[in-house]
């Protein structure tokens, strides 16, 4: 997909409904920044909030599935005839893929830890699925504590072992807070081959590790749960 295209749409039907960012970000449950981050193409949307503002603005999803830029005319026919073909072969395996509602189903995907508020999705079908998480808050005590390196690592637990699905870390010279490090934090994992009747019983987690200037680390695990039951 490309982003900075979506993003540009979004900030085009935001504007010409005469919206603030932080009005468009309360009408699709998510914050004003990560409005910011989809409008200028640093993030895209999850699955379910990308749905519904087609549906809201009567936009076809297909326009949001275009992911090369148009090719440069060739002088020989049967060149341009030939990625015409590979083109239109490609958007329609996408569109097969990730947003075919006839083949996927959705989920919401949000937090039962009081401190922390998670926006995200699961889309599925009886042979695979994918896991989006694109906005993680912290709305917990004041935590003005500035880190060295953060780490947010997506779990899944069977049984008693922890297995890693994604990870993402900050460690860099210049310390960063809590608050900052998770708006820039988000997984896309797509083909995991877990069934949804996995996640149902409740079996995703994220875990964040804060390290501080003195070496003192601070952790929190965060529990996911699925707004709905799974229907294959």
């Amino acid at each position: 997909m490309n982003q900075e295209k979506i993003g540009k749409q979004i900030k085009e039907f935001r504007r010409k409904n005469h919206l603030t960012q932080q009005q468009f970000a309360e009408k699709y449950g998510v914050t004003y920044q990560a409005v910011s981050k989809w409008e200028t193409g640093k993030n895209i949307p999850d699955i379910l909030v990308l749905k519904q503002i087609c549906n809201d603005y009567q936009i076809p999803l297909e326009d949001f599935l275009e992911s090369k830029e148009p090719k440069k005319k060739r002088k020989t026919p049967q060149i341009i005839f030939l990625l015409f073909v590979l083109l239109i072969f490609a958007l329609f395996f996408i569109i097969i893929r990730y947003f075919d509602s006839n083949n996927f189903e959705f989920r919401t995907l949000s937090s039962s830890c009081d401190n922390f508020e998670v926006a995200g999705s699961i889309a599925y079908n009886d042979k695979k699925s994918a896991i989006y998480i694109s906005n993680i808050s912290y709305c917990g005590e004041v935590n003005k504590e500035k880190y060295q390196k953060i780490e947010c690592t997506l779990y899944e637990t069977n049984q008693n072992t922890k297995i890693v699905i994604s990870r993402y870390d900050y460690e860099k010279k210049q310390l960063i807070s809590l608050e900052s490090f998770l708006k820039q934090v988000n997984f896309h994992v797509d083909d995991y081959m877990k069934s949804c009747k996995v996640y149902s019983e409740n079996s995703l987690h994220l875990e964040i590790d804060a390290v501080n200037e003195e070496g003192k680390i601070t952790s929190y695990k965060i529990p996911l749960t699925l707004a709905d039951d799974c229907k294959k």
